[in-house]
């Protein structure tokens, strides 16, 4: 008699259990200007740059102070010490273009080796890394100063190590 008393009370509790129904909100996650991080992204990107372009990519313009509906487009300016973006954004939050302006990165290998391969016995003095990126495509321009003893020599060279 006890086991049948205590088989329906546990039965009672296990029911009010599964009895329980929790819906939860939905969550939507949208990547919005994947199309600019794709563009302007490398795997040999300095840290520094990456932070400041995923900020660019996941501005919410329509939580911006500045956001009224009656504007199609908005100029937000992003800046950290050594570098600084201006990004176009529509009335959506999508990027439509940036100017970037970075100085000294850490330059990627490909630019590094077409450098020092045909500049072998100069030195890195300083550099510049700017970006333009317009309709999903980048341009990505690194101006570098090389200086061997009291000669200086100023190249512009492509993410891919093409001189210009």
């Amino acid at each position: 008699m006890k086991k049948l008393m205590f088989f329906l009370i546990s039965m009672g509790f296990v029911s009010q259990l599964h009895a329980q129904d929790i819906k939860l909100p939905e969550v939507v996650i949208s990547a919005v200007n994947y199309k600019y991080l794709n563009a302007v992204n490398s795997e040999d990107s300095d840290p520094s740059v990456v932070r400041l372009e995923q900020e660019v990519a996941f501005y919410n313009v329509r939580e911006s102070d500045l956001y009224e509906d009656e504007y199609d487009s908005y100029m937000i300016e992003f800046y950290i010490p050594d570098g600084r973006i201006v990004a176009a954004y529509d009335k959506d939050g999508n990027i439509l273009r940036t100017i970037e302006k970075f100085k000294s990165v850490k330059l990627p290998k490909d630019v590094r080796d077409a450098v020092f391969t045909r500049f072998p016995n100069w030195t890195l003095d300083d550099d510049v890394y700017y970006v333009n990126f317009n309709n999903e495509d980048a341009k990505k321009v690194y101006k570098i100063k090389l200086r061997n003893g009291k000669e200086v020599l100023r190249v512009k060279i492509d993410a891919e190590g093409h001189f210009m």
